[in-house]
């Protein structure tokens, strides 16, 4: 699957457009995680407990669009945003979403 963050992929045109494709996933950071990142957060600097729950729910969300989109019969999807959301106290809602399309080579 080729993902882009643009319109359009470099060498490929899109000859079919299969709609809008969404991946989602909903994480709560744990109470070690919490304590963890609570203990860091007074020494300032990266928080390295709440980046691994971070990376991990873009991830997840990614890779549901991905299949979301190849369910659509899509070989890329172009246009992708990540959104996220607090749903309540220290529980997120991470959304991918955008354009499933066919792309193919451009020739000449």
């Amino acid at each position: 699957m080729m993902v882009s963050t643009t319109n359009d992929i470099i060498g490929f045109k899109a000859v079919r457009h299969l709609g809008i494709v969404r991946g989602i996933t909903v994480r709560s950071r744990s109470v070690v995680g919490n304590f963890v990142g609570g203990i860091q957060s007074m020494f300032g600097g990266q928080i390295g407990a709440y980046v691994e729950l971070a990376e991990a729910s873009r991830q997840e969300a990614f890779d549901h669009m991905c299949a979301h989109a190849t369910q659509a019969g899509a070989n890329a999807v172009i246009g992708m945003r990540y959104d996220a959301n607090e749903i309540m106290d220290g529980i997120t809602e991470v959304l991918a979403y955008r354009t499933a399309v066919w792309v193919e080579p451009v020739v000449g």
